[in-house]
């Protein structure tokens, strides 16, 4: 992954490091690291960092750009130093400053096509993908309720639309499954004994009253919209056979023949469309409320 960052995004990086100038006019958001603490910190990089010749703050920018100039393969170095900025241990009291950092210099990397996301324990310097307009507004949808399970997994399927066609299956059925369990959740309903996406969604249609016989409907276009609410329920049963027949997270036999790409995004936009109605829906029966967070625990 190629990592080029801009002057915004080395001076907030710089100001994480560091913790900022030392008679700065405001709190930084990031640590606080004296001199030798820094010049420690760099080494473990291999990256050099003289405090002699100027303060702090500037010095932590002069070793971003040494790292730069050393980097000069794939952007591993720079990566690893970005992720290690915001590394959740050095947190551990406080980890509202932690997620006020990884807020405040994802700000500056989506200019740079970057951001920071959890990987399991561990944040991972990520490319954002290129999405189109469906996946484009579920993606905005998703960060404005705070629903980061969604966006994780929609990120997921993004990422490996080109390249990996089968995970990015598996990560599109994920999205509608992320979506339906929240919900099932935050109305604490428990699971269905199944849990693959067609009966998650076959879960939340009758509480979200996805009836059009319900909605107050003129008559001439309810069976219209019965129609189109069948090919929903049609496209969610297709996409969760599409996961089990090529999707990424089951082992594959010699010879098994890769999907098309272009199944892969149509699956994810297909999905996508899917989870955004089914949020739409959400926050037309209970506006203003949210659906839950991902460390939230799920019902069994």
């Amino acid at each position: 992954m190629r990592v080029e960052l801009s002057e915004q995004s080395i001076d907030a990086l710089a100001e994480i490091i560091s913790g900022g100038a030392a008679n700065g006019y405001e709190p930084s958001i990031g640590l606080y690291r004296q001199g030798w603490k820094l010049e420690a910190w760099f080494k473990g990089f291999g990256v050099p960092f003289d405090v002699k010749s100027e303060s702090r703050l500037p010095a932590t920018t002069t070793a971003i750009r040494a790292a730069i100039f050393i980097d000069t393969g794939n952007g591993g170095l720079l990566k690893r130093i970005i992720e290690s900025s915001a590394d959740p241990r050095d947190f551990i009291r406080e980890p509202e400053r932690h997620s006020a950092v990884v807020e405040y210099l994802n700000k500056h990397l989506f200019y740079d096509g970057l951001k920071l996301e959890w990987a399991g324990r561990i944040m991972r310097l990520v490319e954002i993908a290129e999405t189109a307009p469906v996946t484009g507004e579920l993606s905005a949808m998703a960060a404005g309720i705070d629903f980061d399970t969604a966006s994780r997994d929609l990120d997921r399927a993004l990422r490996a639309g080109a390249d990996d066609p089968e995970i990015a299956v598996t990560a599109a059925c994920a999205v509608v499954e992320s979506v339906c369990r929240s919900i099932l959740v935050e109305l604490a309903i428990d699971f269905p004994a199944k849990q693959d996406i067609s009966s998650l969604y076959r879960a939340v249609r009758d509480p979200l009253g996805l009836d059009p016989m319900k909605e107050g409907l003129a008559p001439e276009i309810v069976n219209d919209v019965k129609a189109v609410l069948s090919g929903l329920m049609t496209a969610v049963q297709s996409i969760g056979a599409l996961r089990t027949h090529v999707g990424g997270a089951h082992g594959k036999e010699k010879g098994f023949r890769r999907i098309d790409a272009r199944i892969a995004k149509l699956a994810i936009h297909s999905a996508s469309a899917i989870a955004l109605f089914i949020i739409e829906t959400w926050q037309i029966r209970h506006p203003g409320r949210k659906l839950p967070l991902r460390d939230k625990p799920k019902r069994s």
